[in-house]
C-alpha cells in the first residue's frame, strides 16, 4: 500500500461502540471510515439505554453532555416488588450514586441516544450507511474490507464493533487459524452462552410506574425491569431459557413467538394494581431477544481488534452493557492514538500495531470479566434461578444498605478509562474520586486465585451474610431455649 496515505481505520459496525470510536478518532485526528450495514445510524431498535458515571464521563470528555443531558432523564427512586406486585423495599441508591460521582444514571431512548451520538460528530463524511460487510482479507501491510455493493476499503488496522454476531470476528478468527492453527479454540469460540431470552420494548407513561423510577419485579423463572421517564415506560422481561445455547447456534424469534410470550405474561403483576398485559396493550413497540453473555479470550489477531458485543457481552438487568463497550473503545483509542505518537509520523509496524492491542486487553478484560460477572448475578439473583439465589435477594441482601450497594459499584465506576488525550475537569466534592488503572501493581494470592476483584466482593459479602443469619439464628434459637 501507498505509505504516504494517512494511517487509517476501518470501523465496522456503527451502534454505541462504533459511533463513540468515531468520535474518539476525531478527536485524535485519525482518518477512519465507519461502515453500517443499516440505512440509518439510529435504527428504531430496542428500548433504552443507561448512562452511570463511567458512562457520562465519556460523554461530558467529547463534549455532548449539554446535548445528552437535553434527552436524557436522572434516575431517582428504585423500587422491588414481590412477584404479586406488592412492594417490599425503595431505597436511596441513586440519591448515594450522585454522592459518590456527582452524576446518577440517566436514562435514554435507545434511538434518541445513538441519533445524538451522529447528529454531533464533528465531521459525518467517514460515516456510511447502507455498507454491509461480506469480506475482510489482512494484507501484509494493511487491511482490506470489501462491501455488499461490491466496492472496497482499503485501510491499515480494523475495530469489529459488529455486535454479538460479529462478521468481523469470524473472519479474525479464520485468519488466526491460518496463521497459528489452534489458536483460537473451540472452547472460547462457544464461550458466549445464551441462557436468557429478553421481551423488550416502550410503552406510554404509566403514573403508577413512575416518572424517574426502576422497579423490579421478582420471580421465579423470570423478572420484569421497569424504567419511567416523564414520557414513557422502557420495559424489560427476562426469561429463563430450558435449555442454554452456544454460538454458533442463533434464534430468530417471530412475531407469534412475541405475542406468546407476552400472552403468556399479560396477567403478572407489576405493580399491586397493574399487570404486565395492561402496559403490553399499550405498547409502541416490543421485540423479543436472545440474550447472549461472556468475554472471550482474543480480543485481536493480525491487524483486527475487537470491541463491544463482539468480544464482550452482558446480561442487561443492571444496564451495564453499554457504559462497558464506551470504555472499551475509549482504551482502543488511547492505545492507537499513543501508537501512532510514538511513530513520528510514519506508519506503524505490525508489531507495534499487535503491542498497542494487546495492550488494550489487558487493559480492559478483568473490567469486562467483573461487569459479565455481577451482570449474570443480578439476572439470575432477580429471576431466583435457585434457592440460593432467592435467598441471596429476598433475605440476605436487604441486610445491607442502599450506600453499600452504591459504593460497591462506585469501586468499579471509579477506576473506569477516559481518553488519554483529551482535557477533563472532573467534578470536585464527590466522596469517590476516579483512579487510574495501574497494570504493574501485583496481586495478592487471594486475588491471583479468584480474579475478578467483584467476585472476591461478592465471596465476601456472602460469608458476611452468612455470619448476619447465624448469629440471627442462635440469637432467636436462645431466646426460644430461655
Amino acid at each position: 500500500m501507498n505509505e504516504k496515505k494517512p494511517f487509517r481505520v476501518i470501523i465496522v459496525g456503527g451502534g454505541v461502540g462504533g459511533l463513540t470510536a468515531s468520535h474518539c478518532l476525531q478527536k485524535a485526528g485519525i482518518d477512519h471510515v465507519l461502515l453500517e450495514r443499516r440505512s440509518t445510524a439510529a435504527p428504531p431498535e430496542g428500548a433504552s439505554i443507561s448512562l452511570y458515571p463511567n458512562g457520562l464521563r465519556i460523554v461530558n470528555q467529547l463534549g455532548l453532555r449539554k446535548a445528552m443531558d437535553a434527552i436524557s432523564t436522572p434516575a431517582k427512586y428504585l423500587w422491588w416488588r414481590r412477584p404479586d406486585g406488592s412492594f417490599f423495599r425503595q431505597g436511596r441508591y441513586y440519591d448515594y450514586i450522585v454522592e459518590n460521582h456527582g452524576r446518577s444514571s440517566d436514562l435514554f431512548e435507545r434511538r434518541e441516544f445513538l441519533q445524538v451520538l451522529y447528529d454531533t460528530l464533528p465531521n459525518k463524511t467517514p460515516i456510511r450507511t447502507d455498507a454491509g460487510v461480506v469480506g475482510v482479507k489482512e494484507l501484509p501491510d494493511g487491511v482490506q474490507v470489501t462491501l455488499n455493493d461490491g466496492s472496497v476499503e482499503n485501510g491499515d488496522i480494523i475495530i469489529g464493533c459488529d455486535g454479538v454476531h460479529s462478521f468481523v470476528r469470524n473472519a479474525m478468527w479464520e485468519n488466526a487459524n491460518k496463521v497459528a492453527p489452534g489458536l483460537i479454540t473451540e472452547k472460547e469460540k462457544t464461550s458466549m452462552v445464551t441462557s436468557w431470552k429478553g421481551l423488550i420494548g416502550i410503552a406510554p407513561a404509566e403514573a403508577k410506574l413512575g416518572q424517574r423510577d426502576a422497579t423490579i419485579v421478582f420471580g421465579q423463572g423470570h423478572s420484569f425491569l421497569l424504567l419511567s421517564d416523564p414520557e414513557r415506560i422502557f420495559f424489560f422481561v427476562f426469561i429463563a431459557l430450558e435449555k442454554p445455547f452456544h454460538w454458533p447456534e442463533r434464534v430468530r424469534y417471530t412475531d407469534d413467538d412475541v405475542e406468546a410470550v407476552a400472552a403468556g405474561l399479560a396477567d403478572s403483576p407489576i405493580t399491586d394494581s397493574l399487570t404486565f398485559g395492561d402496559l403490553w396493550k399499550k405498547r409502541y413497540r416490543g421485540t423479543l431477544v436472545p440474550l447472549e453473555e461472556g468475554v472471550l479470550e482474543h480480543w485481536y489477531h493480525g491487524r483486527t481488534a475487537l470491541a463491544g458485543d463482539s468480544v464482550h457481552k452482558v446480561t442487561p438487568n443492571l444496564g451495564l452493557g453499554g457504559n462497558l463497550t464506551m470504555e472499551s473503545v475509549v482504551v482502543l483509542c488511547n492505545c492507537i492514538q499513543e501508537m501512532l505518537v510514538a511513530q513520528n509520523g510514519g506508519k506503524p509496524s505490525q508489531d507495534a500495531i499487535t503491542n498497542a492491542f494487546a495492550k488494550y486487553q489487558a487493559l480492559q478484560i478483568r473490567r469486562a470479566n467483573q461487569v459479565c460477572e455481577i451482570s449474570a448475578a443480578n439476572t439470575r439473583g432477580q429471576s431466583w434461578h435457585t434457592t440460593f439465589y432467592k435467598l441471596m435477594v429476598m433475605w440476605l441482601e436487604p441486610l445491607f444498605s442502599d450506600r453499600f450497594g452504591a459504593d460497591m459499584l462506585g469501586e468499579m465506576w471509579r477506576r473506569a478509562p477516559k481518553l488519554n488525550y483529551v482535557d477533563l475537569e472532573d467534578a470536585k466534592d464527590i466522596r469517590l474520586s476516579w483512579k487510574e488503572i495501574n497494570l504493574a501493581k501485583k496481586q495478592t494470592w487471594f486475588q491471583k486465585k479468584v480474579r475478578s476483584r467483584l467476585l472476591r466482593s461478592t465471596i465476601k459479602i456472602t460469608l458476611s451474610a452468612a455470619a448476619v443469619a447465624t448469629v440471627a439464628i442462635s440469637l432467636c434459637s436462645w431466646r426460644i431455649i430461655d
